[in-house]
């Protein structure tokens, strides 16, 4: 079913995270492929975390504190402090600055809106990383009009990516049972089809479980607001490592999940709910949780 059309121009249209600023008009004389933009998003960040082994290059310290970069507008900052090179100019792996998978999402979300193709960015689980479980993950779902669909996109995934993880499928046009929106997650967990264990990242034994898919689910619903925030954040009702939680609180996730899990078909309800909810609502600072400090969202 088509999404009404106010919901297509809202996901079209930039919040305030991915508002490229003093950016825009560079973004909008870009090309509108897809394949594309997800190339030149690919060429803008590298995975801090495995630039050494993947890349072979050794970040700064700036560069690594990339990744907590909320807004797009101070990416390209970033970007270009490093080379003034347009976004269409192939850059060494050393020329890009620090992502993790919420990065790269943000980045094609931004470039998409640009050029007016509804995009939004989901939290949930990846499947295809290895370890046999549902990773922390963040990708693009943007509307193909020419199929009439809303389509999953990693832009994170480079031919370095696909190669070590063996991925053989498209990357422009992901199977659904390779990522889990957190809804999806939270209804498995709640139907007693999976572990809440395997969801989370799975080499670290504190984070994983009940309260991590919770507070995907937390980051989703602001995410389909507009507002994208980073995995990290924690914010209201985004739980803290080892939350439990009352028979009330897991109903109020249940409820979560169900405006979430399809959220053309619950879309005014769950613009409601986030405005109306403090719980929900990103606030004007928040906890980075891997910085152990409070943070403006908005910098500056």
């Amino acid at each position: 079913m088509t999404p009404h059309a106010k919901i297509l121009a809202y996901y079209a249209a930039p919040g305030t995270l991915t508002d490229p600023g003093k950016y825009a008009d560079q973004l909008a004389s870009l090309p509108a492929d897809v394949g594309q933009l997800v190339a030149m998003v690919q060429q803008m960040g590298i995975y801090e975390a495995v630039a050494q082994p993947f890349y072979g290059v050794t970040l700064t310290e700036e560069r690594a504190a990339d990744i907590h970069l909320r807004s797009v507008k101070t990416m390209l900052e970033a970007l270009f402090s490093i080379t003034d090179q347009p976004l269409t100019a192939a850059r060494r792996p050393d020329q890009r600055i620090g992502c993790r998978c919420h990065a790269f999402t943000k980045l094609i979300v931004t470039l998409l809106r640009a050029k007016g193709i509804p995009a939004r960015s989901r939290c949930g689980f990846g499947a295809y990383f290895g370890s046999g479980r549902y990773e922390d993950h963040w990708v693009c779902e943007y509307w193909n009009a020419a199929q009439g669909r809303w389509v999953l996109l990693d832009a994170q995934l480079d031919a370095v990516w696909r190669e070590r993880l063996g991925i053989a499928w498209d990357v422009l046009d992901m199977p659904r049972d390779q990522f889990l929106v957190a809804a999806d997650a939270w209804a498995l967990y709640r139907s007693g089809q999976a572990d809440p264990d395997h969801f989370g990242i799975s080499f670290h034994e504190s984070y994983r479980g009940v309260w991590f898919i919770a507070g995907n689910l937390v980051r989703d619903a602001a995410a389909l607001n507009k507002v994208e925030m980073l995995p990290w954040d924690v914010w209201g009702a985004a739980p803290m490592p080892d939350t439990t939680f009352t028979e009330d609180e897991i109903t109020f996730y249940d409820h979560l999940a169900a405006l979430t899990r399809q959220p053309d078909e619950t879309f005014d309800a769950l613009q409601a709910a986030y405005a109306q909810d403090e719980r929900l609502r990103v606030p004007k600072t928040v906890f980075n949780n891997l910085r152990q400090r409070v943070e403006p969202v908005v910098a500056g």
